[in-house]
């Protein structure tokens, strides 16, 4: 984190929207850059800081004075804490085995936990704290550390739809929530969203590589292909128009844009490829999963 956090999140409290899908009580196991930037989300819908509590082994001194400003409570002793209305698992996955046991004080069969921990499925934390009835495994992808994250999400079967409403609420502060009926998908969601923000940071470098190989200088280059990605996303993030559409509608017949798309629509082209990746990172994130 930034030494200007403790301002950023002062900023925040100064105006924050009312939300009374958020809980009265969670607590936060991860102060981690993932798990700040939805403890940034909440607090941006809404969230009281005093009904929150961090629980970091090795809390950075940002976090510190974050928690001592805003009044959070941060590894508070057993005994000082209450069972919390959600408690969200942010820590690595490496790091469950070891936390797991220390966590079972706080959930009861009322609690609602949601965890971002890959690799870990509905079953694999159901069996670490069988009381818990409520469980929801979510996703998310890089963007949601500036608010404009997709966050793929499935539920327990014994999940209520108010806890469903909690979750939206508390998952939507960094960006889009697309639920899914079958635990399965998380896999292929992964391979598309989760991972993807790297095949678009991929796409900045290759098409600065190829724009210094078409004689640009580096520098040229890099701003270009990242203006280039940045702005096309932007385009169609506002447009109403489908990507076929846009990409159509930049493309005139026998013109520049026809020619370099017929390599990239070729036999050999980006289509497969993409296909090819996405399959490999759902194929991964089937075996990390067990």
């Amino acid at each position: 984190m930034e030494a200007q956090t403790v301002q950023r999140f002062s900023d925040v409290l100064e105006s924050p929207q009312p939300n009374p899908a958020l809980p009265h009580s969670l607590v936060l196991v991860g102060a981690g850059k993932m798990g700040v930037a939805l403890l940034e989300g909440w607090l941006k819908s809404g969230l009281d800081p005093v009904n929150v509590a961090i629980i970091d082994p090795h809390p950075s001194s940002e976090i510190k004075q974050l928690a001592a400003e805003l009044g959070m409570a941060l590894n508070p002793a057993a005994g000082d804490i209450r069972t919390p209305e959600v408690l969200v698992l942010a820590i690595k996955p490496q790091f469950l085995d070891e936390a797991a046991p220390q966590l079972a004080a706080l959930t009861s069969p009322s609690t609602l936990v949601i965890s971002i921990l890959a690799g870990k499925t509905l079953a694999n934390l159901a069996q670490r704290w069988p009381q818990v009835k409520a469980i929801i495994r979510a996703m998310p992808n890089l963007p949601a550390s500036i608010g404009r994250g997709i966050t793929g999400v499935v539920a327990s079967s014994a999940t209520s739809e108010a806890q469903r409403a909690t979750a939206t609420a508390l998952i939507a502060s960094s960006g889009a929530v697309e639920w899914l009926d079958d635990e399965h998908l998380i896999d292929a969601l992964t391979g598309v969203s989760g991972s993807g923000p790297a095949y678009v940071f991929y796409l900045v470098e290759a098409l600065t590589e190829a724009g210094v190989a078409a004689g640009l200088p580096m520098d040229v280059a890099q701003r270009l292909a990242r203006a280039t990605v940045t702005g096309a996303s932007a385009l169609l993030d506002e447009s109403p128009l489908s990507a076929s559409a846009l990409r159509e509608a930049v493309t005139s017949k026998g013109g520049t844009t026809a020619a370099a798309l017929d390599v990239l629509q070729g036999e050999n082209g980006i289509a497969p490829i993409i296909t090819r990746a996405v399959a490999a990172a759902q194929k991964r994130a089937a075996e990390l999963s067990g």
